[in-house]
C-alpha cells in the first residue's frame, strides 16, 4: 500500500507535492520521492524514510516546475531498499516517470516478456519498474515524432491493461507533456481526481485519497472509474477514457477498515461513516452472542479503531474511554517491515492508563487482527494495568488468507487466524473472549454509503482473488520470496541513498 500524487498547475508544485505526500504518510513510511518538470527538464529527490526526513530545504529548492508526481512507499513487492524508492524513470520516449500503488500478480511473466520480446532490462525487483517499462515500450511503438496526442497515450494505457494483472493506481509524468493517472480494471486501489481554479486557469491533482485534495484546496471531482485513464496536458487540458476492454468494480475492503484516513471519501463512501457502521454491526453481534455481557468499558486501540469503538460503546450503552496513550513518533506497526520491528515497537508506541483498566472488564476494539503480535502484547498490557477480564473485538473479519494486491499479508503461516477457529485465535492472543465482524456485515457497512457497489475485494478474508489468476503455486512462490528471512538477506547490503538529480 502506497500513496501517490500528481499535479499539473500554473505555478511551482514542489510544496503541493510535499504537502500531499505528508497528508498520505499513513499509506507508507518506508521511502518517499518527488519528481518535477520545468519545461522539459526533470528534477528528482527520493530516499528511505518519512517525507519530512527525505526532503530538506536544499532538495525542495531544486524541485522546480509546474507539474510533478510523488510517492510514499510501503513495501509489498521488491525489498526495503533505496533502489526501490519511487518514482522510477526511463528516458525513452520523451522521458517518463511513474509512481505506483498496488501490486502486479503477473510481474515475473511481464518481466520475461520485456526482456525477451521488448529487449528492455529491469534493474530492480520492483513491479513498478516493470509497469513503467511496459508503458514506455507501448508508447514508443505509437509515436514517431516529438508530437504526442491523447490518443497515443490512451492506446499505450490500453496495452498496459492488456498485459498487466493485479491492482494498481498509477501516476505517470511525461517530460514537458503532462501527467497521466490510471486505475486498474477492477478498481481495487483508489485513485481520485481533484480540480481548483487559479488566477491563471484550472489546475488538476490526482491522488490516492481525497483528504490530500481537500487539504490543498482542490475540489474532489470524482474517483477514477475502473480501467479509466486521465491525461492532463501541461497547459491544463484534461482528457479521460476507459482504456480496459473489460471492467468490474471491486474496491478493497481493507482500505475502509484500516488504510484510508477517516476523513477520506473513496468511491463515494465516507470512510468515517463506514467505520461508524462497522461499530454498529459489531455491537449487534456482541448483543446477539452475549446479551448478558459484563463489559464495563470499551477502549479503542488507537488510532484507526476509534470510530468503530465509539459507536460500539454507544450501541452497547457502555462507557467509552481512552485507555491507551500513543507515542505519535512511532509509525503504524502493521506497515512496518519485519516481524521483530513490529514486535519491538508496540510497547514503545502505546502506554496504558491504569485507572481505566484496574478492576474492570474491558472490551478492547481494534480495526483488525492480522499477525496477532500487536493484539497479544496489548492484551498483556491491559492485564498488567489491572484489568479483571480482557475481551477483544475486531472491526474486520478473521484475516486467514494472503493478500496479493498491495497489502503486506503474503504468507498464510504469518496470519494468526489461518487454520484457527475464532476461539483458538482468542486463546492464542490471550483474550478472555474474542469477537470478529462478519464479512457480510463489513460489506454492508461499506455498501450502505454507495449502494451502487455490488462487489468488493476481500481476498484476505475469504480467499477469493478477483483477478482470477492467483493459484496455489503462485501463493507458494510468493510466500517463499516474501518470507521474513529472505527479506532480511536482501536488505543486508543495501547502500544508503543520497540525492538523485535528473536534469
Amino acid at each position: 500500500m502506497c500513496g501517490i500524487v500528481g499535479i499539473v498547475a500554473h505555478g511551482p508544485v514542489n510544496q503541493l507535492l510535499y504537502d500531499g505526500l505528508t497528508l498520505m504518510q499513513h499509506r507508507g513510511q518506508d521511502a518517499a520521492g518527488i519528481m518535477t518538470c520545468r519545461d522539459s527538464r526533470l528534477f528528482m529527490r527520493k530516499g528511505l524514510g518519512l517525507v519530512r526526513d527525505v526532503f530538506h530545504t536544499r532538495h525542495m529548492m531544486r524541485l522546480q516546475g509546474e507539474m510533478g508526481i510523488g510517492h510514499c512507499r510501503y513495501p509489498t513487492a521488491g525489498t526495503q531498499s533505496s533502489a526501490e524508492a519511487q518514482p522510477f524513470y526511463v528516458n525513452s520516449p520523451y522521458g517518463i516517470a511513474m509512481a505506483h500503488n498496488g501490486n502486479l500478480t503477473n510481474a515475473e511473466e511481464m518481466k520475461r516478456q520485456l526482456f525477451e520480446a521488448d529487449l528492455r532490462h529491469i534493474n530492480t525487483s520492483s513491479d513498478t519498474e516493470v509497469l513503467l517499462n511496459v508503458f514506455a515500450h507501448e508508447l514508443q511503438k505509437r509515436v514517431d515524432s516529438t508530437r504526442l496526442t491523447p490518443d497515443q497515450v490512451f492506446a499505450a494505457v490500453e496495452q498496459v491493461h492488456e498485459r498487466s494483472r493485479g491492482a494498481y493506481g498509477v501516476v505517470v509524468m511525461i517530460a514537458g507533456r503532462g501527467v497521466l493517472g490510471m486505475r486498474d480494471p477492477w478498481g481495487i486501489r483508489p485513485v481520485v481526481l481533484g480540480r481548483r481554479e487559479g488566477v491563471l486557469g484550472t489546475e488538476y491533482m490526482i491522488a490516492s485519497e481525497s483528504v490530500a485534495l481537500a487539504a490543498l484546496d482542490f475540489e474532489l471531482v470524482r474517483d477514477l472509474r475502473p480501467g479509466e485513464a486521465v491525461w492532463i496536458e501541461a497547459d491544463g487540458t484534461l482528457h479521460s477514457r476507459i482504456c480496459a476492454a473489460a471492467t468490474a468494480h471491486a474496491p478493497c475492503l481493507f482500505e475502509f477498515v484500516y488504510f484510508a484516513r477517516p476523513d477520506s471519501i473513496i468511491d463515494d463512501v465516507s470512510v468515517y461513516k463506514s467505520r461508524l457502521r462497522m461499530g454498529q454491526h459489531l455491537a449487534d453481534r456482541i448483543l446477539e452472542m452475549r446479551p448478558d455481557h459484563d463489559i464495563d468499558v470499551v477502549i479503542p486501540i488507537p488510532d484507526t479503531s476509534r470510530t468503530a469503538a465509539l459507536e460500539l460503546a454507544n450501541r452497547l450503552h457502555v462507557k467509552y474511554r481512552e485507555g491507551f496513550i500513543k507515542n505519535r513518533y512511532i509509525g503504524r506497526t502493521f506497515i512496518m517491515p519485519g516481524q521483530q520491528t513490529r514486535r519491538k515497537s508496540v510497547r514503545q508506541k502505546l502506554n496504558a492508563i491504569e485507572l481505566e483498566f484496574r478492576g474492570k472488564n474491558v472490551m478492547l476494539v481494534d480495526d483488525s487482527i492480522v499477525r496477532g503480535t500487536t493484539s497479544e502484547q496489548i492484551i498483556e498490557m491491559a492485564r498488567d494495568a489491572g484489568a479483571k477480564k480482557v475481551y477483544m473485538a475486531s472491526a474486520a473479519p478473521p484475516v486467514r488468507y494472503p493478500n496479493v494486491y498491495g497489502i503486506d499479508m503474503p504468507a498464510a503461516n504469518e496470519l494468526i487466524a489461518h487454520g484457527r477457529s475464532e476461539e483458538e485465535v482468542g486463546e492464542a492472543i490471550g483474550a478472555d473472549w474474542l469477537v470478529y465482524q462478519t464479512q457480510e456485515d463489513l460489506i454492508e457497512a461499506v455498501r450502505a454509503g454507495n449502494t451502487g457497489l455490488s462487489r468488493f475485494e476481500g481476498c484476505c478474508f475469504d480467499g477469493s482473488y478477483v483477478t482470477g489468476d492467483v493459484n496455489r503455486d503462485y501463493l507458494d512462490q510468493l510466500e517463499l520470496l516474501r518470507s521474513e528471512e529472505a527479506r532480511g538477506e536482501l536488505q543486508e547490503d543495501d547502500p544508503p541513498v543520497e540525492d538523485v538529480g535528473i536534469d
